[in-house]
C-alpha cells in the first residue's frame, strides 16, 4: 500500500494540476468570471483532497482485503473513479449553487460537467501516477 506522504503528494499534485486546468476551461464554457470559477474550483478541490484521502485509503483497504492486493485492473480503476466522483458530487453540488447564486439543476449541469471532466482526468492522472511512483510488488 501506499505510504501516508505518498497519499498527500497524489492528493495536493491532482489537485493543483486539476485546478490549474479547469478553471480556465470552466470560466470559458459556463461564461462566468474566472474568479467565481476558481474560488468554486479552490473550495471543491479543497473538499476533493480531503474525500481523495479517505476514500484512497478506505478502497486500498478494502481492496487488499477483498483481493489481496492493491494493484488496479482497467475495470478496477473504471469503478474506483466513478465511486469517487459520485460521493464528490454530493457535497460540492450545493456549494455551487450557493456560491453561484444559481438553482439546483444549473448546479447539477455544471458539476456534471466537472465530474464528466474530472473522470477522465482521474483516469489519466493516476494511471500515469502510478507509472511515476509505481507500487511495490508485495502491496
Amino acid at each position: 500500500m501506499r505510504t501516508t506522504c505518498d497519499r498527500i503528494r497524489h492528493a495536493i499534485s491532482f489537485e493543483i494540476i486539476g485546478i490549474l486546468i479547469v478553471v480556465p476551461l470552466g470560466s470559458i464554457a459556463f461564461g462566468m468570471d474566472i474568479k467565481d470559477i476558481g474560488v468554486v474550483s479552490v473550495i471543491a478541490a479543497t473538499t476533493a483532497m480531503l474525500w481523495n484521502y479517505i476514500y484512497n485509503l478506505i478502497f486500498d483497504r478494502a481492496m487488499k482485503r477483498w483481493r489481496g492486493s492493491v494493484h488496479k485492473t482497467l475495470a478496477v480503476r473504471i469503478l474506483h473513479a466513478l465511486l469517487f466522483e459520485g460521493g464528490l458530487l454530493l457535497v460540492t453540488l450545493p456549494l455551487l449553487a450557493v456560491y453561484l447564486g444559481i438553482g439546483l439543476w444549473q448546479a447539477l449541469l455544471i458539476d456534471a460537467a466537472f465530474v464528466i471532466f474530472y473522470l477522465v482526468y482521474a483516469f489519466v492522472f493516476n494511471w500515469t501516477y502510478d507509472w511515476a511512483f509505481p507500487l511495490p510488488r508485495d502491496a
